[in-house]
Formats: C-alpha cells, sequence, structure tokens
C-alpha cells in the first residue's frame, strides 16, 4: 500500500531519548498503532459476538464438549 505521511505530537523528553538513542520514532509509533488497532479490531469482536461466545459456553457447560468422546486424554 505505501506510506503516508502523518504528524504527531510527543514528550519532547521521549523524542529526545529516542533520538538520542538512535531509534527510528516512525517504526516505532507504526509498530505501536498496528498493536493497538489489533487489541482494538479483538476488543470490538468480543464484544460484537458476546452473545454467541455466551451461547456457545452455555451450551458446553450443560452438554459437555463436542467431540469429547473422542478425546483420549
Amino acid at each position: 500500500m505505501g506510506r503516508v505521511k502523518v504528524n504527531l505530537t510527543l514528550d519532547a523528553d521521549v523524542a529526545e531519548t529516542a533520538r538520542s538513542l538512535g531509534l527510528n520514532m516512525s517504526r516505532l509509533a507504526e509498530a505501536a498503532i498496528s498493536e493497538a488497532a489489533k487489541v482494538e479490531r479483538n476488543r470490538r469482536w468480543r464484544e460484537e459476538n458476546s452473545a454467541a461466545i455466551s451461547a456457545y459456553a452455555n451450551e458446553v457447560a450443560q452438554e459437555g464438549l463436542p467431540l469429547a468422546r473422542y478425546r483420549s486424554f
């Protein structure tokens, strides 16, 4: 897809420390934003599917695991 320029505002001490350590702030920000997006997508999926997750958990609690008879442990 390519790369786009964005503006970020950082605490001055954080930026100076990153520069002094030779860290690539763009790549670090990209990785942090990517991870935050993944966490948020997962949170939203769990929220949107909570009824189905609860229904399945109740079914397993009442009837056991669907393939439990085939387990060898």
